[in-house]
């Protein structure tokens, strides 16, 4: 850390010369910049620069760089890690950056750093056009799109790089770069799931699909029939439409019009089917589940903006994820999947979900950092939870998942999935040779690894 006197002169400068906000420990709004979703997460930056142009995150590159101080960067603040922020370093927050612009014509859209799922979606959805984007309006689309990005959108048009057409990036010296298929062409291969270790990414330009109607089919069931749905799910999606994406999972039943009162607060199963067509389409393709005895049903044309927004996970809750990529869905992975579902901590926000692949994404390009792409199908334990009495249990349920599935694990993962769960977890998220294409890649652009915090390559 550099001398205060000369520290303090250097925060005052960046106070001078940044057009957006700058905060330090004591400042009035500091504590609410560096709050995220996840209420494990409880870290104080020394300094957190609000930038509302890339000259503004150049200049707090550069900022913290001239005082050795660690860098983050927040776009979304949806890493379950808290990626987005350290302790007694600098944060790069781009989230007043989040402009979306609209190219129809080009069926392309450019979304600045900061932005979300909801920015992207909202603005795209009154020319009847989508891209894969998260399962959440709130994750942040920059982190999402690099790390790989898988949505429910993914089995039509692919993971989210599948569809990236260009990124601009301020590095680690301070200076902006653009890379796509033409520009920088070994970064743009490095930016399809090799997160942000590049730099910050100012900007993102990404392919639009026509999606004229959406809706959805959700199929609650109670625990004991769970098995029977999961079947039924997974013949649907291994016959079905590629329209025909979702997910089936074990969850705490919510207080809403469609559970029974019986199953309010207690473990359901349900099944959602996502369908990227109209009502009518898919009632046909929901039916084998509609027609299994179920305790509740919605089925229901939705716009897909507001579909996206219908299961943001709440902030102020804890949460710890992760995820194994699976070879396919026998019936004693089946089983032992739903067995599993009885020790799952309830009542929770936790969810005990199964995600079908396939599709676009398994007919997607091979040669990108994505080593998931051919897994049939994906087991996300996702614990969610209020209080910190319940932390060891609802940690140990989620890792008690992965080890109950790993016989029939591809060893591949999705890193937006995880949180810090080391080395060798990253390398399966990348692949072992992309890995080492990879570090060479970071030599280049960021050689002092400037930027750390996210799912890390060493630079070779």
């Amino acid at each position: 850390m550099a001398p205060l006197s000369k520290a303090g002169a250097a925060l005052a400068a960046l106070r001078e010369d940044l057009v957006g906000d700058v905060f330090a420990p004591g400042d009035p709004g500091y504590d609410a910049a560096r709050t995220v979703f996840n209420a494990m997460i409880d870290r104080r930056p020394a300094v957190i620069a609000q930038c509302v142009n890339e000259a503004d995150i150049a200049r707090a590159v550069r900022f913290g760089r001239d005082l050795d101080l660690h860098i983050a960067v927040r776009g979304g603040g949806h890493s379950v890690a808290g990626m987005a922020l350290n302790d007694g370093g600098v944060v790069v927050d781009l989230r007043r950056m989040h402009a979306v612009t609209v190219h129809p014509g080009a069926a392309a859209v450019r979304v600045e750093g900061g932005a979300t799922m909801s920015h992207l979606d909202r603005a795209t959805e009154p020319y009847h056009l989508a891209t894969t984007g998260g399962r959440a309006s709130t994750t942040g689309v920059g982190g999402f799109v690099l790390g790989g990005g898988s949505g429910w959108l993914e089995r039509k048009f692919g993971l989210a790089i599948d569809n990236l057409l260009g990124v601009d990036l301020v590095i680690a010296d301070g200076s902006t770069v653009r890379a796509s298929a033409e520009e920088n062409p070994e970064l743009f291969w490095a930016l399809h799931g090799g997160g942000g270790n590049f730099g910050v990414a100012t900007a993102l330009t990404l392919k639009l699909h026509e999606l004229p109607e959406f809706a959805i089919a959700l199929v609650l069931y109670p625990p004991e029939s769970g098995p029977e749905a999961i079947r039924v799910f997974r013949e649907i999606m291994e016959t079905g439409p590629l329209e025909a994406s979702g997910g089936v999972l074990y969850m705490t039943g919510p207080p809403e019009e469609f559970v029974p009162d019986h199953l309010v607060g207690r473990l359901v199963c349900a099944a959602l089917l996502a369908y990227a067509g109209g009502e009518e389409d898919l009632r046909k393709v929901a039916q084998p589940l509609l027609t299994l005895p179920h305790a509740g049903e919605v089925v229901t044309a939705i716009p897909y903006a507001d579909f996206q927004c219908m299961i943001d996970d709440p902030p102020g809750m804890r949460n710890y994820w992760s995820a194994e990529y699976l070879t396919g869905l026998p019936d004693e992975l089946v089983r032992v999947f739903s067995a599993r579902a009885n020790t799952m901590p309830v009542p929770t926000g936790t969810q005990h979900v199964l995600f079908p692949m396939g599709g676009a994404v398994a007919e997607g390009p091979s040669e990108f950092p994505v080593p998931y792409r051919d897994a049939a199908w994906a087991v996300h334990p996702f614990g969610i939870w209020e209080d910190p009495a319940d932390d060891e249990r609802s940690i140990q349920w989620v890792r008690d998942v992965r080890a109950d599935v790993r016989p029939w694990s591809t060893g591949a993962v999705y890193l937006n999935f995880i949180g810090n769960e080391g080395r060798d977890r990253v390398e399966a998220g990348l692949g072992a040779e992309n890995t080492r294409r990879l570090a060479a890649v970071k030599a280049r652009y960021d050689p002092d690894n400037v930027f750390r915090f996210n799912h890390n390559i060493v630079p070779a």
